[in-house]
């Protein structure tokens, strides 16, 4: 027979820890999707809490009504939807990259609804995502979401944030000028080649000026595009890979962003 005891402290410092784990879980990219249950999110966000409540050493909080271990609970929600959320935009560098592309072949009037992030995206944004997610989750990359989550008690006990919002701003504005960077180079080969049949169609319509240069024009982007994208497939991993470089050092950033050095 098993007995566990615990007291009304320990309970209410288990609510807390599951505040922030619930918090990430349903914000970080894989595990937030809509695909994925509300069950699962819930019962993996419990099971990590319970862990971690047992773990970590227990805190003696100072707060002297409900209303003051509301505004904890509000604090440690806040930390662990920037954790996760900071993890889940680094996903729309390759939706922008797909919009880059789209626009570049002639696809840009092809939208599709995502019912898993309910909004409406390119045809290549999406192909991409998709395959990109497929790769990160084959390099257990949702391994380190986790981690982050469950480390950062180390540097961000229970109660003990402070929130720069000026460092946190500086973090999101630096995710701003990596997310043209990266997605202009995922779409520099189709850009580039785009460019070569431009200047193709150009010396033709020089040549021959009673050619539609028009319609020879749209249907030659189309298939130069589609094959281009086709041989760029084997640098999907690269693709992932500066993905969860840049999800990596957005998540630390906004760690960092929480925790004051004294």
């Amino acid at each position: 027979m098993v007995s566990a005891t615990f007291s009304l402290q320990t309970f209410e410092y288990f609510l807390l820890i599951l505040a922030r784990i619930s918090a990430c879980i349903f914000a970080a990219p894989f595990f937030g999707m809509r695909g994925v249950p509300s069950r699962t999110k819930i019962g993996m966000a419990g099971c990590i809490a319970i862990m971690l409540t047992g773990v970590l050493p227990e805190q003696n909080l100072a707060y002297t009504g409900i209303m003051e271990y509301g505004v904890i609970v509000v604090r440690e929600g806040i930390t662990g939807l920037l954790i996760g959320y900071s993890a889940s935009i680094c996903n729309s560098i390759v939706l922008f990259a797909g919009t880059l592309i789209d626009m570049q072949i002639g696809l840009s009037m092809a939208q599709e609804f995502n019912p898993m992030t309910q909004m409406t995206e390119s045809i290549t944004g999406s192909m991409y995502n998709y395959m990109t997610m497929l790769v990160l989750l084959a390099t257990n990359m949702y391994h380190y979401v986790i981690r982050a989550v469950c480390d950062s008690y180390q540097l961000l006990p229970i109660n003990q944030q402070v929130f720069q919002w000026e460092y946190l701003l500086e973090g999101i504005t630096s995710y701003m000028s990596a997310l043209i960077m990266l997605g202009f180079r995922i779409t520099l080969p189709v850009f580039a080649c785009s460019m070569v049949v431009n200047c193709v169609l150009g010396i033709m319509a020089k040549v021959s000026p009673q050619m539609n240069m028009f319609a020879v024009g749209i249907q030659m982007k189309v298939l130069v595009g589609l094959v281009i994208i086709y041989l760029a497939m084997s640098l999907i991993s690269g693709v992932a890979g500066s993905v969860s470089q840049e999800m990596k050092r957005l998540v630390v950033y906004m760690i960092k962003g929480m925790y004051a050095s004294d």
